[in-house]
C-alpha cells in the first residue's frame, strides 16, 4: 500500500503549478458561464446570492460560534470513536491527535469532493500513520465505526415513517390482508440474501485476515461501548445541537421532530447525491422536510439549509487545516494529505473498474447462455 501511495503521491506532485491553476481557472470560468446563462434565461442568480449573503450576515454571531463549537465536537467525538477501534486493533501504535486529524480531513473533503472521496482519504491516512495498519484493517475499522450510525439512521427513518399520519396502516395494511403473500416475500428475500452471501463469500474470506484485526474491538463488548458506541452517541448529539442552533437562528421551531426531519432528509440527500457535499439536493430535501413537519416557508427553509451548509463546510475545512498544521506540521501535513488523496482516488478508480468488469462478465455470461440455448434448440 505504501508503495502505491507513494507513486500516486509523486504523480500528484508531478503536476505543474501552471496546470493546476489552469484546472482551477477552467472550473471558475465554467461556473461563471453557467451563472451567466441562468441570468440570461431570467433566473435572478445575482439577486439570490445577494439575498443569501444578507441572510447569512444577519445570523447573530453567537449562533455561528455555538454552531461551529458543536460542529467541532461532532467531528472530534467521531474521531475519538475511530481511536477506540484502532487502538484496540493496533495497541501501542495509535495516538489520539493524528486519528482525529485524519477523520477531520475526511469530513472536510466530503464537503466538496465527489463520491465521498474524503472518507477514503481518511482510511488511507490511517494506513499511513499506523505502522501495522493495512487497507483491509482500515476498512474494517470504518465498518465497525458505522455500526452506531447505521442504528441511529434506522431509528431516524423509522421515526419519520411512523410520524406521518396513517403511514403505518396505509403501508402495512396489505400484510394482514395477504399473509400468504407476505410469507412468500419474506422467504424470497431470505433466499436472495443467501445467494448474495454465497456470491461474495470468497471475496470476504480474502479480506478477513486483514479485516478481523481492524474489528477486534467487537470481541470486547465493554470496551466497544465505552470507547466507540458512547463517543459516537455524543457525536450524534452534537449533530442535533448544530442543527438546532441554526434552526433557531432562522426562527424555525427547534423540536426533536424538526431536527430529526432535517437529519433524515439530509441523509437521503447524501444517498441520492450526484454533487459534491450534496449541494442543492440537501437544500431541496431539507425544505421539503421542514414544510412537511413544521410548515416552514420554502424560502426560509432553503436559506437556513444553505447558511448552515456554508458555515459548517467553511469551518470543517478550517478545522482540518488547523489540526493538520498542529499535529503534522505544514510540510508534513501537506505531503500526507496529498499522498492520501491520490491513494484514495486510486481506490475509488479501482472500485469503479471492478464494478465495470463484473457488469461485463455478467453480460458475457448471459450472452453465452443465450447462444448455448439457441444452439441446443437448433
Amino acid at each position: 500500500m505504501s508503495a502505491s501511495a507513494g507513486v500516486a503521491g509523486s504523480s500528484l506532485g508531478g503536476k505543474s503549478r501552471a496546470r493546476r491553476f489552469a484546472e482551477i481557472g477552467a472550473w471558475l470560468v465554467g461556473l461563471v458561464v453557467v451563472l451567466a446563462i441562468l441570468e440570461a434565461l431570467g433566473v435572478d442568480v445575482t439577486g439570490w446570492f445577494r439575498q443569501l449573503w444578507d441572510q447569512i450576515k444577519a445570523i447573530p454571531v453567537q449562533y455561528v460560534i455555538a454552531g461551529i463549537f458543536f460542529q467541532s465536537l461532532q467531528t472530534s467525538f467521531a474521531g475519538l470513536s475511530y481511536y477506540g477501534i484502532l487502538s484496540a486493533a493496533y495497541p501501542g501504535e495509535v495516538s489520539l491527535a493524528p486519528i482525529i486529524t485524519a477523520y477531520a480531513v475526511g469530513v472536510a473533503g466530503n464537503s466538496f469532493l465527489p463520491a465521498n472521496i474524503g472518507t477514503f482519504v481518511t482510511l488511507v491516512m490511517f494506513v499511513a500513520i499506523i505502522p501495522s495498519c493495512t487497507l483491509g484493517g482500515s476498512i474494517a475499522a470504518y465498518l465497525v465505526q458505522k455500526i452506531f450510525f447505521t442504528i441511529a439512521g434506522t431509528f431516524v427513518y423509522l421515526y419519520l415513517f411512523l410520524s406521518v399520519p396513517g403511514s403505518f396502516s396505509a403501508n402495512l395494511g396489505n400484510i394482514s390482508a395477504h399473509p400468504g403473500f407476505t410469507v412468500l416475500i419474506v422467504a424470497g428475500g431470505g433466499f436472495l440474501i443467501v445467494l448474495l452471501v454465497r456470491a461474495f463469500w470468497k471475496q470476504v474470506k480474502k479480506l478477513w485476515a486483514q479485516a478481523k484485526q481492524g474489528g477486534v474491538i467487537l470481541s470486547q463488548p465493554r470496551r466497544y461501548f465505552a470507547r466507540v458506541f458512547l463517543p459516537s452517541l455524543l457525536s450524534y448529539v452534537a449533530k442535533y445541537c448544530v442543527i438546532g442552533i441554526f434552526l433557531a437562528a432562522f426562527a424555525i421551531p427547534v423540536t426533536f421532530e424538526s431536527i430529526t426531519w432535517v437529519v433524515g432528509s439530509g441523509s437521503l440527500a447524501n444517498v441520492a447525491s450526484f454533487t459534491p457535499g450534496a449541494v442543492g439536493i440537501t437544500q431541496a430535501t431539507n425544505a421539503l422536510a421542514l414544510k412537511t413537519c413544521c410548515h416552514v416557508p420554502n424560502d426560509t427553509a432553503v436559506a437556513y439549509s444553505t447558511a448552515q451548509q456554508l458555515v459548517t463546510t467553511a469551518w470543517n475545512v478550517a478545522f482540518a487545516i488547523i489540526l493538520v498544521v498542529i499535529v503534522f506540521g505544514w510540510t508534513g501535513g501537506k505531503s500526507l494529505v496529498s499522498t492520501s488523496y491520490a491513494g484514495a482516488k486510486e481506490q475509488v478508480a479501482e472500485q469503479k473498474e471492478a464494478r465495470r468488469k463484473k457488469r461485463e462478465e455478467k453480460k458475457a455470461e448471459k450472452q453465452a447462455a443465450k447462444e448455448a440455448e439457441k444452439a441446443g434448440t437448433d
